[in-house]
Order: C-alpha cells, then structure tokens, then sequence
C-alpha cells in the first residue's frame, strides 16, 4: 500500500499537466475583479470593514474636536445650551462608533461575524446621521442674522460630508446612511425659501453629495484593486514556496532514487559479472577442447551458443553500467591529444572481419592532414564501435557502409558512418534516440539489440562538446554524424627558425669585427 502511495505522489510530482494551479485561478479571478464595474459582486468584504473601522478609530481625536468647534461658533445663533445638547449627543454617537470599530479590531478574524458586523456599524451610522439632522433643523427666528448661521450650517455640513467620505468609503454605498440625511434636511430648507442664494446653496449641498459619494466609490475601487495586487502577490509567492517545496522534495527523492539505482547496478554489476566469467571461461576452455574432446558435435553447437549468450549479456552489462555513469556525472574523460582517423581505422579494422562474413562492404574516406584533437580515446573509440557495429546491425548482405573523416565548416572534425540499411521512419526518430529505444523495421529486419548505443554516444558527444545528427530515408538508408566542435581541435605550430641562435652568432661576428678595427 505504501509503495503504491509513493508511486502516485511521485506521478504528482512529476506530471505538470495533471496538475491544477489552484492560486493561477485565485489571481485569474482577483484580476478579472480588479478591472470590473463598481457593480460586479463586492468582494474583500473583511479587509474593507477592517479599513473603516481602524479609520474612525485613528480619528477619535480630530472628529469631537471638529464638532466642538461647530459647537462653539453656533452659541451665538442658538445658544450654548442647545448647542451644549447637540455637541453632546453627536459626540456621544461618534463614541458608539468608535467603540464598535476598537471592538472589532481587537476580534480575531476566525471568530468574526460579518453580517452582524455590519449591522453594528450601520446602526452606529445612523445615530451619527440622526444628530448632524438635528443640526441642520436648527435655524435662528429671533435674530436678524439668520442668513450668516444658514452659511454657518451649510459650510458645517460641506466639511461633513468630506469628512465622511475619507472615513466611510470602504464601505461603499452605505456611507449614504451617514451623510445623505443631514445634507436633505438642510438642502430642503434652503431650497423651500424659494430665494435665489439659498437655492443655489442647497443645489450645492445635493451637488456636492452625489460628487464626494463617486469620489468614493473610486477610491473604493482603488482599495480592491489594491488588495487584489495584494492577494495575487500573495498568491504569486505561495505558488512559488509551493514549486520551490515540490522541487526540493523532487530533488531528494530523484537523489535518493539515483542513490539506490547506483548500488543496485555496483550489486548486480559483481553478481552477474562473476558467474559470467565463469560461464565465458569455462565455455572458452569447452570450445578449444583444452581438457579433451567433447566428442559430440551437438554439444560443440550449445558450447559456441553459450558463449555467444555470455559475451552478449556482458556486453549489454557493460552499456547498462555506462550510461548509467554518464547520467549520475560520474565518467570522467581522460583527455589527451589523439588522431581521429587512426582511431576510427581501428575501429574499422575490428569490426571487418564480421562484415566480410555478413557480406557487407566498408569504405573507408579521409582528408588528409588532419590534426590532432583533445578528446578521451576510448570515448572515441566506443562512439566508433557503437556507429559501425549498429550500422552493420542493420545492413543487409551484399550492402554498403561508407565512412567519411574529415573538416565541418566551422573548422572541427567530424566522422559519419552511411548505410544502406532499411532506414527509420521520421515519426520514429526520437524513439531510436532514447535509452531502450528500437524501431519497428529495425526490429524486424536485423538482430535484436539493447538500444543503448545511440543514446550512450549522444551522452559521450555531449560531454565532448560536440554533436550528434541522425538522417534517415526509409528503405534508403541511415546516415549518423558525430561532430567536434573547433575549440577541440589542435593547431599546428608552424616550423620556426632559432633565431636565438642566429643573434649570438651575429652578435659575435659584430664584436670580432669592433676588436680588429
């Protein structure tokens, strides 16, 4: 059950494209709701009461202040006791306010209730409205200014409504509920003296209303644009931590996968490799009849079978534990200067004898004067032997393999290896080049291999710098380059004369010649 945990956590891990990202559509949606109308669904509902709440509570100081002041300048007009009332009762309702928007501070957010949340502070809202419309009922009978305390009261409410507005626009359409009552009352009694000046002072106040309530409204719209940057940012590096956790956990267990496939092949490695030295021996010792004659020719057949068997299954050991090493970084190139052409000539030479057996003819194309180049020799030789032991797999008797050394265009050294086998469908191509990788014609027509070579000389070109092409025609043939780049590739030092030498040798011809004059 637990093997098969991990396997399905790993196939998690691994396959992207069956994996969801939840915070891509959490950031699709903020998007999308950042650049909406004011009249798509209202979102953020607890980061917007949080703003107006911590608004009032940092203007608990500067609003009893202001109204004090209203307070004060009306004494004259009203009275003081009235205006004592009044001041009372509106800083009283601000208290309310003030003391639901502390509370709901200090209230963690898990155990927030925001309906009823809401309903508090609506109702401290109206309580606010309700004392700034008794403001704007009182009006002076009795004194021969009344037209200065009308100025009075509609400059008081023109500063409230501001006011309100920098306060209460998170709360969108519902800071209405604070202002839009005084300024009515007010505005309806100037409107109703049926006076041009205070006709044109309520058509302000209604103005001015419907100006600051837009005003907030963007400036409502900005905080949700704002806080969707917010939430996407958020999101954005909750995506990150999580891809940056599944990579260090992809990590560790591709180490800890690396880990046991290295020693179950250094375990297999010693396993297999010693019973088959003893099988590829004592087959040895059988085929050349060294203790005696076996006396059965049958037994001859199965000998040279076994035989046959033993060095294949060495041979795919051998591949198996090199491109293992290849892949876990652990072949190291021996470098050194050597000559491409020579090696791909012995390479030529070893497998000669199986072509003239199988009846394919192997030509051999060099330019001449080719320098050496830095490269580790027995990666060179192997790619060789991988090429012409999987091009002489794959061609027919009475076939052609034409090998070709020589310059690429950038100035490197190449060699290709041409055949006249079936070829390999295009569609296949990528197939061939993979670990275990066969095609189906191939398959068919020739004998059964491993598929590792090609892979095994694409991982040695790579660690070489250089590259390695496939071309390939069906039922053409198949053509394999392996290119090495020009910075591999030793210059020839051209013969320089000594002329350290030829100056001493000067030098003294010039001091005989001062001496004897």
């Amino acid at each position: 059950m637990s093997q098969r945990q991990s396997q399905s956590t790993d196939k998690i891990i691994v396959d992207r494209t069956k994996r969801r990202s939840a915070s891509g559509k959490m950031i699709s949606e903020a998007r999308k709701y950042a650049s909406s109308s004011m009249h798509r669904p209202v979102k953020y509902e607890v980061e917007r009461l949080h703003s107006y709440a911590e608004n009032h509570v940092n203007a608990k100081l500067a609003l009893p202040l202001f109204v004090m002041i209203i307070a004060v300048v009306s004494t004259q007009w009203v009275g003081a006791m009235l205006a004592a009332y009044w001041a009372a009762i509106v800083i009283l309702s601000y208290g309310v306010l003030f003391a639901v928007s502390s509370r709901y501070l200090q209230t963690d957010g898990d155990e927030k209730d925001l309906p009823k949340w809401r309903r508090r502070f609506m109702g401290a809202q109206l309580l606010v409205a309700f004392a700034w419309s008794i403001f704007a009922f009182y009006h002076c009978a009795s004194c021969n200014i009344a037209d200065t305390f009308l100025i009075i009261q509609f400059s008081a409410i023109l500063v409230f409504q501001a006011v309100t507005m920098m306060l209460s626009h998170s709360f969108g359409a519902n800071l209405l509920m604070t202002s839009a009552p005084p300024t009515i009352v007010l505005a309806l009694r100037l409107i109703l003296t049926f006076q041009p000046a205070p006709l044109v002072m309520g058509g302000i106040l209604i103005g001015s209303q419907v100006f600051f309530y837009f005003v907030a409204n963007r400036f409502r719209i900005s905080i949700l644009s704002a806080l969707a940057h917010h939430h996407e940012r958020e999101n954005l590096i909750a995506e990150l931590e999580t891809a940056k956790s599944m990579s260090e956990e992809a990590r560790r267990r591709a180490e800890e996968a690396n880990l046991a496939k290295s020693r179950f092949l250094a375990t297999m490695s010693h396993e297999l490799r010693t019973p088959l030295n003893a099988i590829l021996g004592f087959s040895e010792v059988m085929q050349g009849e060294v203790l005696g004659p076996l006396g059965n020719d049958t037994y001859k057949g199965y000998i040279s079978d076994i035989h046959a068997s033993g060095t294949h299954l060495l041979k795919v050991i051998n591949e198996i534990l090199d491109l293992s090493r290849i892949e876990a970084g652990r072949y190291e190139l021996k470098e050194e200067a050597i000559k491409l052409a020579h090696i791909i000539e012995e390479a030529n030479q070893m497998v000669a004898l199986k072509a003239r057996t199988k009846g394919v003819e192997i030509s051999l194309q060099v330019e001449e004067n080719l320098p050496l180049i830095w490269a580790d020799e027995k990666a060179v030789r192997q790619i060789a032997l991988n090429l012409l032991s999987n091009a002489l797999k794959f061609t027919p008797t009475g076939g052609k393999i034409t090998v070709t050394v020589g310059w690429t265009s950038l100035g490197g050294q190449y060699f290709s290896v041409r055949d006249t086998g079936p070829g390999i469908p295009e569609e296949e191509i990528p197939v061939v080049l993979s670990s275990f990788g066969q095609g189906s014609i191939a398959i068919k027509s020739a004998e059964q291999g491993t598929g590792l070579g090609l892979p095994i000389v694409q991982a040695l070109m790579h660690m070489h710098e250089g590259r390695f092409d496939l071309k390939s025609v069906l039922r053409e043939g198949t053509v394999v380059t392996a290119s090495f780049p020009r910075s591999r590739v030793l210059e020839i030092m051209e013969k320089t004369e000594n002329l350290g030498h030829e100056r001493q040798r000067k030098g003294g011809l010039y001091a005989a010649s001062k001496a004897a004059s």
